[in-house]
């Protein structure tokens, strides 16, 4: 009988040395995974910024789309560009110095 439990006791021992092998094996596949997960995380942080800047810059085209369109907008620009006035407007320019 004293042989039947070395054979107990080393087949016990190899189950043993296979489920610590297996968890170590699990546990290094783990932490690659954190490590992909939180890079994944990081990038997701960013694009998720880049999403949020691009909507802002969206809104702020749409704004400027609506203030071009305005009458005020064309005076402006007929004042500063073309230099128009009014025809009851008098401009005044200063003298040069000689």
């Amino acid at each position: 009988m004293r042989r039947k439990r070395r054979k107990n006791g080393t087949g016990f021992g190899i189950i043993a040395l296979v489920v610590c092998i297996f968890a170590a094996i699990v546990s290094y596949s783990r932490i690659g995974l954190q490590e992909r997960y939180d890079q994944a995380e990081i990038k997701m942080k960013r694009l998720q910024g880049q999403i949020d800047e691009q909507k802002e810059r969206a809104l702020d085209i749409s704004n400027l789309e609506a203030y071009v369109q305005t009458k005020a907008y064309i005076e402006k620009v007929a004042r500063e560009k073309l230099g128009l006035v009014y025809p009851d407007e008098i401009i005044f320019t200063p003298e040069e110095e000689q």
